[in-house]
């Protein structure tokens, strides 16, 4: 007997080594990425990729006036590269003025043309109206030559005198008709000069006005600043080769950059949990580790469609709270809008969740004696962590990787879904717990008897 129960210890020995062994090579084989449940403020955001602008800006201006001579689009020939710093007066672009010059070449032969036609016009009329002087003249000499017959012819027979009367008669009928035609001429011929007079002013100032507009092709730079490149309807930016419309003539902007604001385009699926006033946590692309605060500005009423988008997007302005030498207009932000903050939960990183094929959400929590599978009750999420709601502790450590085979047992279910999740389970009761947690205590104090201080499952 006493043989016996020694051979009994010898196994129990054996069998304790085995088991040592295997937890000891399981710690190792389980050994991963973990992280610990935390617990304080999730911030639930949506995050979108925006650009930089000055809230405040002056416009470069392109030539004013173009529509009176019928041009409707310019070139922009040449402009310094965008982010120079230029002082007031400084060139800054020049646009191409073939078709201004080739109007101005039109608009100088239609001058000479009418300026042929005024010099004809003026000898015209002065040569009719020398005409119709002499003819008063003429007339004037036969009212007085009918006149003298009349005085002669007193002494003849009375058909003879009333003959001489009525030629004097006609010869003064003609006169009166004469001079009022020579008022009619003369109004009309001054009237003709008054046309060609108009024409031969309105094109020259057709003219002058074509030869000051081409000065201004040259564009100089209205104040000091850095200049931008103006985006034109489709994002794209207005540079060399581009075209400006005589509607919006503007070729560039000086920005101030002591106050920026970041403008972005959110999803019409997000765009109603987006709101005024909201705070945003707005990062830089050219400088990660940089990280500013702002507020949303506004947010557009009207959706709009952006290019190479099958979606509708609504334009959110940011303003940005802080000043910063190093920021640029055009630069890409990251902008994390908080539309809601929820205080002291427990929560953590998406990587840690898995599905079982019933849809249960569950994670790899580390347990005293190995790795369990725990299924989770999950709250509100952003684009890295999620809220636990329950089956976890504040510091417990989940593991970020499907560990497999590695964990023993079944799905933890959480006592308020275990009846509806599996009809022939049910909850464990507190005294069975109990038990359950007593025999493992004391599985782990035979260990740590057997092994020492130093083992640690």
């Amino acid at each position: 007997m006493k043989k016996r129960t020694i051979w009994l210890l010898a196994a129990l020995l054996v069998l304790i080594g085995i088991i040592g062994v295997s937890i000891r090579s399981g710690k190792s084989e389980v050994a991963g990425i973990t992280a610990e449940v935390r617990k304080g403020e999730f911030l639930v955001d949506i995050t979108t990729t925006g650009e930089l602008e000055a809230k405040n800006s002056v416009q470069i201006l392109g030539p004013q006036g173009t529509r009176n001579y019928r041009i409707w689009n310019m070139t922009i020939q040449d402009i310094i590269d965008e982010g120079s710093i230029v002082k007031k007066g400084d060139f800054v672009a020049s646009l191409d003025p073939s078709e201004l010059t080739n109007n101005i070449k039109d608009a100088q032969l239609e001058l000479e043309k009418i300026e042929s036609q005024f010099i004809q016009t003026k000898l015209d009329t002065t040569l009719e109206m020398r005409q119709s002087r002499d003819e008063l003249i003429n007339l004037a000499y036969a009212v007085d030559e009918k006149q003298l017959v009349l005085d002669q012819s007193q002494y003849e027979p009375p058909a003879t005198v009333r003959q001489a009367e009525i030629d004097l008669d006609k010869a003064k009928r003609a006169l009166e008709q004469a001079r009022e035609n020579y008022k009619i001429k003369r109004k009309q011929n001054v009237a003709k000069m008054q046309e060609v007079s108009l024409n031969r002013q309105k094109s020259e100032r057709t003219l002058e006005g074509m030869q000051e507009l081409v000065k201004s092709f040259r564009i100089k730079a209205p104040e000091d600043g850095m200049l931008i490149y103006k985006k034109d309807w489709n994002g794209r930016p207005v540079k060399k080769g581009s075209q400006i419309s005589a509607w919006d003539p503007v070729v560039a902007t000086l920005p101030d950059l002591s106050s920026m604001l970041s403008v972005t385009y959110v999803n019409e699926v997000d765009i109603r949990r987006i709101a005024a006033g909201q705070r945003v946590i707005i990062g830089l692309d050219a400088f990660p580790e940089k990280e500013y605060s702002g507020t949303v500005l506004r947010v557009a009423n009207v959706g709009e469609q952006r290019p190479n988008s099958d979606s509708k997007v609504f334009r959110v302005t940011i303003v940005l709270e802080e000043q910063d030498e190093m920021l640029r207009p055009a630069m890409t932000t990251s902008n994390r809008i908080i539309t809601e903050a929820v205080q002291e939960v427990l929560h953590i990183p998406l990587e840690c969740l898995f599905n079982a094929n019933d849809s249960i959400t569950y994670v790899y929590r580390k347990g005293a004696i190995g790795i369990e599978k725990r299924e989770v009750m999950l709250g509100q999420s952003n684009r890295n962590r999620v809220v636990v709601q329950a089956g976890l502790e504040q510091g417990d450590i989940v593991y970020m990787s499907d560990m497999g085979d590695r964990a023993k047992g079944e799905i933890a279910l959480l006592p308020q879904m275990d009846g509806r999740r599996s009809g022939d389970r049910r909850e464990k009761k507190p005294s069975e717990e109990a038990n359950q947690g007593a025999e493992v205590q004391g599985i782990l104090d035979s260990l740590i008897h057997t092994f020492g201080e130093s083992f640690t499952p």
